[in-house]
């Protein structure tokens, strides 16, 4: 009878060790996604202000939509 009990805590306790391995690789991944869309935000936030700077005094914003 205890040693059922402790075989059925040892299993739980390997299936959680597993569960959490899995679940940190998971955080890992996503932490480094989100480290690439804010790199990728700032390059086009800095691309944006390029050709903002570049397109002269009417800017972007100011043009006409092509359907007009």
């Amino acid at each position: 009878m205890i040693e059922n009990r402790l075989e059925n805590i040892e299993i739980k306790l390997t299936r959680q060790e597993d569960l959490l391995d899995t679940l940190n690789q998971q955080v890992y991944l996503q932490q480094k996604k989100i480290d690439e869309l804010e790199l990728l935000c700032t390059a086009l936030i800095q691309r944006f202000k390029e050709v903002s700077s570049n397109s002269g005094q009417a800017g972007l914003a100011h043009d006409r939509p092509p359907h007009y």
